[in-house]
This record gives C-alpha cells, structure tokens and sequence, in this order.
C-alpha cells in the first residue's frame, strides 16, 4: 500500500507566509498534528477562500497560538495575537502574493509582526535560553 500525498497550497504560498507572533518565515510540517512556526510554534491552519476576485489564489491563512511557547514571558522578541488567534487573506500567484486584510484588523489593541521585524534586535540573556 501507498500512501497518496496531495498538495493544496504551493511551496511559494509558504515563501511568502509569515508569522505574524514572532516576524518568522520557516514553517514545518508535522505529519498528522499540522504546520507550525519553527520558531515559537504557532500553528497555521490554510483554507481556500470563497472568494478569488480573480485572483489565481486566494488563501485564508488562520494563526493559533494555543500551542505558542512561553507569550507569557514579555521580554521574548513575540506578540500575542488577539483572543489567541487571526487570520490573514492573501491574494495573487506565486511570485506576486499580497496580504488582502487581517481579520481582526490591526490597529490601537493589535498589531502583527512584521515578517523579519525582531531580526536586528537580540533578546536579554535572562530569556535567551526560554523557547
């Protein structure tokens, strides 16, 4: 017996995704538990959107931070997400992939990471070795 594997989102989809917790853009794929940011373990859950505005993708990106490492400790390089979850709607193709809104939407309470956002900053020495 094989085992069929089926591919509903692009590698490039993944390229262009980032964590919106923690700025990272590596995620794994664990088989049978899901996808999650290498660095802090947020989960990403993609869904196809109804609505393509002729667009050749269009992909609802859903964060959970229910299994997020330690955004308890305020001084890790991490943002919590609002109510533990959001959700990002991309649009394009590979190569031209843009974000089309969050949901909810940032603003005063929230605001996602930027991807890379954290990269020129080092964390204190006394949470250096938490997650």
């Amino acid at each position: 017996m094989s085992l069929e594997v089926l591919d509903r989102h692009r590698e490039a989809l993944f390229e262009f995704l980032w964590c919106p917790v923690c700025g990272q853009e590596v995620f794994t794929h664990i088989p049978f538990e899901g996808v999650f940011c290498k660095n802090c373990n947020t989960q990403v859950v993609l869904r196809e959107s109804r609505e393509y505005r002729g667009y050749e993708e269009a992909v609802l990106a859903c964060f959970d931070t229910d299994s997020t490492w330690n955004l308890h400790v305020d001084e890790k390089l991490r943002r919590d997400l609002p109510d533990g979850s959001a959700r990002v709607k991309v649009l394009g193709a590979p190569g031209a992939y843009k974000v089309d809104w969050w949901s909810p939407a940032p603003g005063e309470d929230w605001e996602p990471v930027e991807r890379g956002e954290f990269d020129d900053m080092e964390e204190p020495d006394e949470v250096s070795h938490l997650a």
